[in-house]
């Protein structure tokens, strides 16, 4: 029998464990090697600044969804607060975004697999994508349940990775590249090695990491008692920030010199390799393969629900607003599941370029998601004071902060331009809006 609401089966701890699992996925335990690269040890602050930024836009975003009952994500309230075409454009491009992320997921895969197997990118990352699609066709407790685990192994790693750390740090280990020691930050070229551009050059991938931070505004409408967990699960992303980014980071810091550390491959796995223990490098290569696949099942559970709701606001074709008998959106898992596999395509005809392309994109379009939600933000306060009075999740030093985060979202972009690895993918974004903008226009006629 046809289902017609999605089920609210996404217990707590599933909340809570996806919260983590959206701050802490490939962007870092890739990407963040790239970020090193360019910015050395100052990339600590870099993360630690995007962070501070997406609290407020979480914030933000809870107290938007939990202002009236019923919203089920962030395009019905861009819908009521800036218009029509702000849902469609929204809802749309958060697609759109996520199908880049789970590309750039796959991809990873396929990079990570090869620290064991010769064989091509491409088909390790069709086999991720066709077991992720299958698991996300049964049911979204399921989908909670992998996120629980794979979150799990990550904390787990990371938590791991800073106890052994401190340790080495205690009794002054030796590596190949030196003593393990705090100085490691500023004795190899200073904590500013290649100066403020090289710092500044690093927020696209600083940016990418945090992609997925509001997975739960997503999830909202699979959350059982919204009230209680989407709050709890928000409120605790300052302590995942600080734990899981600046304390992992410094660890890995302060173990190997940060030029010692390759831009293409994974610090997680090269500072186990760098201490002298080959089988928990392999290990970790496995938690940061999880960790990828975990981001791209984030992936294929946010672009289906997307699309789900488009279909309801009537912004989508009819049939990605049906569910199958367990409650899941399956025509809109196939359809997103077909386009997320022209990343294996891309990781085939580009395998060195692939990755960096489609996490460029996929941070400019989550830049325009935040500021939507942060502008809708702004409105609902000025039209509904009412509302925001009585909120049991007021977002704090609004709407001043609103408007401070919105600006450093623009001085993103302005750097993203002046970035001769990221413009290119900087030029070509505008094209995805302007043809959404062409659509909406003739949809409206």
């Amino acid at each position: 029998m046809e289902q017609h609401e999605l089920k609210r089966d996404l217990k707590n701890r599933h909340v809570q464990l996806i919260a983590i699992g959206g701050t802490i996925g490939t962007g870092l335990f890739l990407g963040s090697g790239k970020a090193i690269s360019l910015a050395g040890p100052s990339i600590i602050i870099g993360y630690l600044i995007v962070g501070i930024a997406l609290f407020f836009v979480m914030r933000a975003l809870g107290e938007l969804l939990l202002s009236k009952g019923g919203y089920a994500s962030f395009t019905e309230f861009a819908t009521e607060y800036l218009g029509d075409w702000a849902g469609y454009v929204t809802g749309w491009t958060y697609w759109f975004c996520w199908i880049m992320t789970a590309m750039a997921d796959i991809i990873a895969v396929g990079m990570y697999t090869q620290y064991w197997f010769d064989i091509p990118q491409w088909v390790p990352a069709i086999a991720c994508l066709v077991v992720l699609l299958i698991l996300n066709l049964l049911t979204v407790k399921l989908f909670g349940e992998l996120e629980f685990w794979f979150a799990l192994i990550k904390i787990i790693t990371i938590v791991a990775l800073i106890a052994i750390g401190i340790v080495l740090l205690i009794i002054g280990f030796e590596t190949d590249a030196g003593k393990v020691a705090v100085s490691n930050l500023w004795e190899h070229g200073g904590f500013f090695p290649n100066g403020a551009f090289g710092f500044l050059m690093a927020f696209q991938m600083v940016v990418f990491a945090f992609v997925g931070v509001e997975l739960v505004g997503v999830a909202a409408a699979e959350t059982e008692n919204p009230q209680k967990n989407i709050p709890s699960a928000i409120n605790k992303i300052p302590i995942r920030i600080l734990l899981f980014y600046v304390g992992a980071l410094f660890v890995i810091l302060t173990i190997n010199p940060w030029d010692t550390l390759s831009a293409t491959s994974s610090p997680f796995v090269q500072v186990f390799a760098l201490v002298g223990i080959p089988i928990a490098a392999g290990l970790i290569n496995f938690v940061v393969l999880t960790s990828a696949a975990s981001a791209g099942n984030s992936g294929m559970f946010s672009t289906s629900r997307m699309l789900f709701s488009l279909s309801k606001g009537k912004q989508a074709p009819k049939s990605f607003g049906k569910l199958n008998k367990n409650a899941v959106p399956q025509n809109g898992l196939l359809f997103s599941a077909i386009i997320v596999s022209i990343g294996a395509l891309l990781s085939y005809l580009m395998p060195d370029d692939a990755f960096s392309i489609v996490t460029t994109i996929s941070a400019i379009c989550f830049i325009w998601v935040w500021s939507i939600i942060l502008i809708s933000h702004i409105i609902y306060k000025k039209r509904h004071p009412d509302l925001h009075a009585k909120s049991i999740f007021k977002a704090p030093l609004t709407p001043f902060v609103n408007y401070v985060v919105l600006a450093f979202f623009v001085f993103l972009l302005i750097i993203m331009a002046i970035s001769e690895a990221t413009r290119t993918s900087l030029m070509l974004t505008p094209l995805w809006f302007i043809m959404l903008f062409v659509l909406y226009a003739f949809r409206k006629k």
